[in-house]
């Protein structure tokens, strides 16, 4: 089997994998598994930018959150076949806060663009956090989740574990394949140009501007779809989905996995959250529970020195040499 073959296969079997099971796990396994697709989502879409485009955001958790709350605001109260509207209202939320933010941010380079797009999520964080509208610091509850359904058939409800764990995979399958063929396309080579060479594509008479709001506006929308499912699974959203720390985590999710890889996004999303519920387990790591971000600090800081190319790395130590 030739290389190219071999490299579309993988994510398919491993999405078939996933698909099985929930016939093996238990409900807690389900839940967990179904939380670690979500923030694969959310890592995807920060690949775009950061593997490839080479545009570095700390502040793509405020994507995150306004397609959290906005799913969580426009949600009727009775529930009922909402969700076929919801998930796009959500990424259209996160997508024209990108546009604003992602004029004024790409003005900048380096790291005058990491800090506005802090800034700009730190703005977001504040409104949410001190708007009586948005629940202040106690957050909001969806108390009835919305079902998608065709007509008056229900086809999904996210109440029900499986059936939630059946969603979140085919968005991550979706969003997974959309970006797949979006890096393969023109639109991705010039994205792959500029995080290369900038200058050297503007001479070439591309408009590197466009491409990269372009691309800013798409990794938001995503984002936003991310945290549209987020809301749905929790049935409740707070003011920190939109924090640094959030901003933070899924960019240690990519370097852990590997930049440059869509696969490494999904595979940094897998480690990192293991890694974090494994430390935060009093049942697994004793009184060490209580400081699960040290522990959590100190193994990523191993695992980055050990593979500086992250856990996509590791393919070299079994690649035939010749």
């Amino acid at each position: 089997m030739t290389a190219p073959r071999l490299s579309w296969w993988v994510p398919v079997i491993a999405a078939l994998v996933l698909l099985c099971l929930p016939s093996v796990l238990s409900p807690y396994a389900q839940g967990l598994v179904a939380k670690i697709m979500v923030y694969a989502v959310f890592a995807l879409s920060l690949e775009l930018l950061v593997g490839t485009t080479g545009l570095v955001s700390l502040g793509h958790a405020a994507f995150l959150g306004i397609g959290a709350y906005v799913t969580v605001l426009a949600a009727p109260e009775s529930g009922g076949n909402a969700l076929i509207w919801l998930m796009p209202l959500a990424m259209l939320a996160a997508a024209v806060y990108a546009v604003a933010v992602g004029l004024l941010s790409l003005r900048t380079q380096g790291v005058y663009f990491i800090m506005v797009t802090l800034a700009f999520a730190q703005m977001a964080y504040f409104v949410f956090h001190d708007t009586k509208l948005a629940g202040g610091s106690d957050g909001l509850y969806l108390y009835v989740r919305p079902v998608l359904g065709l007509g008056s058939i229900t086809l999904l409800d996210p109440a029900e574990g499986r059936q939630l764990y059946v969603l979140v995979w085919a968005v991550l399958v979706a969003t997974y394949a959309l970006l797949a063929l979006l890096t393969r396309s023109r639109f991705g080579h010039a994205l792959a140009g500029i995080r290369v060479n900038e200058q050297r594509m503007r001479a070439a008479g591309y408009r590197t501007q466009h491409y990269k709001l372009a691309a800013f506006v798409i990794a938001g929308a995503l984002a936003g779809l991310a945290g549209c499912l987020l809301a749905v699974k929790d049935g409740v959203v707070n003011p920190e989905l939109l924090s640094w720390h959030e901003s933070g985590a899924v960019l240690l999710m990519l370097i852990l996995g590997g930049l440059g890889h869509l696969r490494g996004a999904v595979i940094g999303a897998v480690a990192f959250t293991l890694l974090k519920e494994f430390f935060a387990s009093e049942g697994l790591v004793g009184p060490l529970a209580a400081h699960w971000q040290l522990s959590l600090g100190v193994s990523i800081i191993v695992l980055v020195a050990a593979l500086p190319r992250g856990l996509m790395g590791l393919r070299s130590l079994w690649r035939p040499r010749g």
